[in-house]
């Protein structure tokens, strides 16, 4: 189904990035892996699994410059990409009074700033094609708030306003902007965080994993990474063509609550 087209996953060496790279190579896009460091091993395994092409590169999200040549270097290669997923994303956890004043630059350069010059390097060629398809991810914290997370909430907040500002802006020149708004994942960080309250608690694994998702999620079980993939790959798609400026709760119906 997408077979031919380019797709830039950011934060893309494990946990989320990773599985939604997966997914988009399983409907035949091309892969362009990014993390901090580059995902050379991520990237040779879905490479021999999909037998599509995969390149991995490396850039410091909080530095302009390094964002700039990265997609300076990609697009002088491929010529366009044709899906860009805002997935990269860092957190920090404190109180207002006590949130060190660099960690937040850090969180807005990644989290905000990051996506809008991806989005802004790309466009004009998805503009020249005529297509393109732009995922940021949000979380179930762009409609909601949390302690200690003062960075977190307001980079998922800000960002369902920067999809619809993408959206409206090219809304008649076959490109589409959507967020995706998943719920608790399993991803290392959560299993991590979920084996130490186990610990703490002196619960299984599997009692701490319900007690978490208890207050949280009805569905009473982790949001698939496959199945957020599957939406990622549903928005790429032709019957997708309609769908943009929307922010898509994936989270067990945490958002109905």
């Amino acid at each position: 189904m997408l077979k031919g087209k380019r797709a830039l996953i950011t934060g893309a060496t494990a946990g989320l990035g990773l599985a939604l790279a997966e997914s988009l190579a399983g409907a035949g896009a091309n892969i362009v892996l990014h993390d901090l460091a580059e995902p050379h091993e991520a990237g040779e395994s879905i490479r021999s699994r999909f037998a599509i092409d995969v390149v991995s590169v490396a850039a410091d999200l909080t530095q302009r410059p390094a964002i700039e040549a990265m997609m300076d270097k990609l697009l002088s290669r491929l010529g366009t990409i044709d899906i860009v997923i805002n997935n990269a994303v860092v957190r920090h956890f404190a109180p207002v009074e006590q949130f060190l004043p660099d960690r937040w630059e850090e969180a807005l350069a990644v989290n905000l700033s990051a996506p809008f010059h991806l989005i802004r390097l790309a466009l004009p060629a998805m503009k020249q094609h005529g297509w393109g398809r732009i995922i940021n991810m949000g979380s179930i914290y762009s409609t909601r708030a949390v302690e200690n997370r003062i960075d977190y909430v307001t980079t998922k907040t800000a960002i369902l306003g920067m999809t619809r500002a993408v959206a409206i802006e090219t809304a008649t020149t076959g490109i589409t902007c959507n967020a995706l708004c998943p719920g608790t994942l399993p991803t290392p960080a959560i299993v991590s965080r979920l084996a130490a309250l186990a610990e703490s608690e002196n619960l299984s694994i599997d009692e701490a994993t319900r007690d978490y998702l208890a207050s949280r999620q009805p569905s009473r079980r982790f949001v698939s990474m496959q199945n957020v993939g599957a939406t990622v790959v549903f928005l790429c798609s032709p019957a997708a063509r309609d769908i943009t400026g929307a922010a898509i709760p994936i989270d067990g119906g945490w958002s109905a609550v």
